[in-house]
């Protein structure tokens, strides 16, 4: 089983994780970079959209709205990530400004319409998560008390060989409020470009068990299990969650075998 993809920056439109090459149910995303004043306009039908800015500025723009300069950082080391959603059955046009813009572009079946609407840096919570050699900086970019059907999304970063996610936890069942099935996908960059990780997907029962080396543009799919993840030393990384599924929210179950870790 892989659950690795990788994506190589270039102008345009990439479907990176779809429902047709990956074993999620409900969450996929594509990545779209502009230069300035380059468009490109989506429509697809009985999905919904949460368009995560990378770095750069551009408006998003349909029939009975229009967000401008929608984007807060160079990198995406420069704090949380500003977004846009975009509800069901709702075409929209991107449009880069004052430069190159790189886009993750979130998306999940839809039942519900809700309006589009968008959220600045200023307003995502960011907290500290974990202690010691497990300790991250997590911002929850687009919460589970904002409208949407399925998505939940979210960024954390990690640096100088510590853990994130960490202690393992899954949320692969639903048992509320203990634990939610969400889908989950994880993206990664890194300050240097030589910079690198290691993500693991593993379940008790053996049917996963894998661990792979993670880089600049890669992209790993987290179906079921428990999923930790490490930087490697002098190294800081960014990683960009997105999860989906019919419960949002941090429903999650940590391994038994590493629970003493949460005392």
């Amino acid at each position: 089983m892989n659950l690795k993809k990788s994506y190589a920056e270039k102008y345009g439109y990439e479907r990176i994780v779809t429902d047709r090459n990956s074993p999620l149910i409900y969450a996929e995303a594509d990545i779209l970079k502009l230069a300035d004043g380059q468009s490109y306009t989506i429509d697809e039908e009985n999905k919904e959209f949460v368009l995560i800015v990378l770095y750069g500025k551009c408006s998003v723009s349909g029939e009975g709205f229009k967000f401008d300069c929608v984007g807060s950082r160079k990198t995406v080391f420069d704090g949380a990530a500003e977004s846009v959603y975009i509800g069901r059955n709702k075409p929209f046009t991107v449009t880069g400004l004052n430069g190159d813009v790189k886009i993750c572009v979130a998306k999940a079946p839809a039942e519900k319409y809700y309006e589009p609407f968008r959220i600045k840096a200023e307003d995502v919570v960011v907290k500290t998560f974990g202690k010691g050699a497990c300790i991250r900086e997590v911002a929850f970019t687009f919460p589970e008390t904002v409208n949407a059907n399925h998505l939940y999304i979210g960024e954390f970063w990690v640096e100088d060989g510590k853990w994130g996610s960490y202690p393992p936890h899954k949320h692969d069942i639903d048992n509320l409020p203990v634990e939610g099935a969400l889908d989950e996908i994880y993206y990664y960059e890194f300050d240097k470009p030589q910079g690198f990780g290691v993500q693991m997907v593993y379940t008790k029962d053996g049917s996963i068990n894998e661990a792979y080396k993670v880089e600049n543009g890669d992209f790993v799919e987290i179906p079921k299990g428990y999923h930790p993840f490490s930087v490697a030393p002098n190294y800081k990384n960014y990683c960009l969650w997105i999860m989906a599924g019919k419960n949002r929210g941090l429903f999650s179950t940590t391994d038994e075998d590493h629970m003493w870790m949460n005392k």
